[in-house]
């Protein structure tokens, strides 16, 4: 347990320097090796670091934007620059260089620390609109020999600069770290900006640690956990799981050596407490059902025999519920031996207690495989202005469509109008520089507005309908919830995104993008040849695998009294993957609505006539930068509906 001096994340880390140093805090893989640091040490690197940045001229109320993939020295210029009263401001590594530009002008950024040339170049190429910008630190000096622009230097060098700042004054450091308060901004996350330029929302140290010790209480993490942290540092998310909670409980966070090794790292690690979004879960899924088709006779048969078992009884066992037979848990312990257990070891989870998942809707089957083969995961409700942690689910009272009771010392509350409202001591501050959007969000009682549209169940656990701002209405007056619809067609595999319309129209139709891995190698396996994605994606097999997928939501949909009306009459699948670089989703793929209905306008017409194809000519971004035009003559299927009261076939 934290003290109440404890109140900041630098002192946090000083304590666990203290109390637990030769223990490991961080690991990195270089090169193919671990490499590791205790708690002594990345208090030592930290002490360096923000001495150096003293050194440069980085001060109190000053912020500091980090982009770059996870990496111990960027995780460590957060505690760094918070240190000496600063703010960090993470950005998304992938992000391109002019939506990187907004926010380094918006949060009046002078110092930048980066992970390597990529970054480096990104930021010289909107030097000129950013002049406010004076200090680029890189960490990875691969590639930058030969800049001799004065305001890069290498992150060695600072902290080098840092250590002869600390022996010159001893005190220094301890001084301002001493001046921090728990109400002080401990960091700056910007939303996605799905409706407009992205909100610098400010969290304090007082709210990123109450979230962190509810969540280590409540499932009961400590000093002797593991996580892997591969999640963008910009997201809310990484920095709950990765910074907040690894400092207040003094557990281990493993960075990966890269984004395509984070499969084979996770199975070195072991993680006992794992966290991805859906969609990671869903390609992780898809990767053992490729595999098992290649699998021999016997090992086919064993895996769907024992899948079948834990399907029936596999999550009642996590659970520890009574009603299990004793035959099925003696099936059971031996599908353990045989298939689970060498599955969980294959994926990376053989020693997970606890793995969460949240940042959209997961599927009911999907949510209960992976229950069914042992692994305890749950859906996280949140949000970044309030530190990602409204609900969680207890053990043992996992429901597969919501998303739990309030966690401990947070108020929910459901408005007139549908809408989900917070209080607590994890909201935010304010937004940066944006106090009309402050006053708009908090309401004279204290409550956020989240936006998000729900209900509460007669036990008391949230379910999560829509978006408010996207809950529309049918012509004929029926619920319209757009992405509650598009949720259910991302749950089958072969579907990577769906766009749903049908707010003042008399029926719903949906823009599909396939998902190229799962349908391609389906594709590959009926010997069905195609040139790339545009191609492969207008097959008429293609097409008839989404009709079977959509049918299947409708009929889902039609058991839904509310949302019955709902179900998709047309659909059509897009010659392109939605693209963030395209300006169509937001770096946390969530679907930028408003930008799509105008950019495909032609084709929501033909959609909502009686054209059989359309053709589209679009313009796309590629990764240099250079611009391409793509064209095809999409088809439009029609899709069968069923009867909401008898859940048959209608039309």
């Amino acid at each position: 347990m934290v003290d109440h001096a404890l109140d900041t994340f630098p002192r946090l880390l000083l304590h666990h320097a203290k109390v637990r140093g030769d223990k490991p805090a961080i690991r990195e893989k270089d090169l193919g090796i671990w490499q590791t640091w205790s708690w002594s040490q990345v208090a030592d690197e930290v002490r360096a670091f923000a001495c150096g940045l003293a050194e440069l001229g980085f001060k109190r109320g000053d912020n500091l934007a980090i982009i770059g993939d996870n990496r111990p020295r960027l995780y460590w210029a957060m505690t760094a620059a918070q240190c000496l009263g600063g703010v960090p401001v993470p950005l998304y590594q992938d992000a391109v260089a002019q939506e990187m530009a907004f926010v380094l002008e918006n949060a009046e950024i002078r110092f930048a620390i980066v992970e390597d040339q990529e970054q480096v170049d990104k930021l010289l190429e909107i030097k000129g609109r950013c002049p406010q910008l004076q200090h680029i630190l890189y960490d990875d000096p691969r590639g930058l020999r030969h800049y001799i622009q004065t305001e890069i230097q290498s992150l060695d060098e600072v902290m080098e600069m840092g250590r002869i700042h600390d022996r010159n004054h001893p005190d220094f450091l301890d001084g301002e770290i001493a001046e921090g308060r728990p109400e002080d901004v401990s960091v700056m996350l910007y939303t996605s900006g799905t409706t407009g330029q992205p909100k610098g929302v400010c969290q304090t140290h007082g709210a990123f640690i109450t979230a962190a010790k509810t969540g280590c209480e409540f499932d009961r993490l400590g000093p002797d956990d593991e996580i892997l942290s591969y999640l963008p540092m910009a997201w809310v998310g990484d920095h709950l799981f990765s910074y907040a909670q690894a400092i207040y409980a003094g557990f281990t966070i493993n960075c990966p050596e890269s984004g395509d090794t984070v499969m084979t790292d996770l199975r070195e690690i072991g993680p006992t407490y794992y966290f991805a979004p859906p969609r990671v879960f869903e390609n992780l899924l898809t990767q053992v059902m490729i595999r098992m088709e290649d699998a021999g006779a016997i090992k086919r048969w064993m895996f769907r025999y024992f899948t079948d078992v834990a399907k029936r009884c596999g999550a009642e066992i996590l659970d520890r519920s009574p009603g299990v037979t004793a035959a099925d848990r003696l099936l059971y312990a031996l599908g353990n031996l045989f298939v689970y257990g060498p599955l969980r070891n294959v994926l990376g989870m053989s020693r997970i207690r606890v793995a969460y998942t949240a940042g959209a809707a997961i599927g009911p089957d999907l949510f209960r495989f992976y229950r069914s083969i042992a692994v305890n995961l749950k859906q996280l409700y949140g949000s970044t202005e309030t530190c990602a942690a409204v609900c969680l689910q207890p053990d043992g009272q996992i429901k597969f469509d919501t998303v739990g009771p309030p966690a401990p010392g947070v108020e929910v509350r459901i408005a007139d109008n549908g809408e989900v409202l917070v209080r607590g001591q994890v909201m935010l501050k304010e937004y940066y520089k944006r106090p009309d959007a402050t006053a708009e969000s908090i309401d004279d009682q204290g409550y956020f507005h989240t936006g998000d549209a729900g209900f509460f169940d007669p036990e008391g656990h949230l379910k999560i309908i829509d978006r408010a701002k996207d809950v529309g209405k049918l012509a004929n007056g029926a619920m319209f919830a757009p992405n509650y619809i598009e949720n259910k067609l991302k749950f089958f595999s072969y579907i990577r995104e769906a766009v749903a319309f049908g707010h003042a129209r008399d029926t719903v139709c949906a823009f599909v993008n396939i998902d190229m891995g799962a349908v391609g190698d389906w594709a590959e396996r009926r010997n069905i040849a195609y040139s790339g994605y545009t191609d492969l994606a207008q097959k008429t097999e293609v097409y008839n695998l989404v009709l079977e997928c959509v049918e299947r939501c409708n009929a889902e949909l039609a058991l839904d009294p509310v949302l019955s009306h709902s179900q998709v009459r047309r659909f059509l699948i897009l010659h392109k993957e939605l693209d963030p670089d395209d300006d169509e989703l937001t770096r946390t793929r969530k679907v930028r609505r408003g930008f799509i209905a105008q950019k495909y306008g032609v084709l929501i017409e033909a959609l909502y006539s009686s054209k059989p194809s359309q053709f589209i000519e679009t313009q796309v971004k590629f990764e240099d930068g250079r611009t391409g035009m793509i064209s095809a003559d999409l088809r439009i299927m029609d899709v069968k509906v069923f009867d909401a009261a008898a859940g048959k076939r209608a039309a």
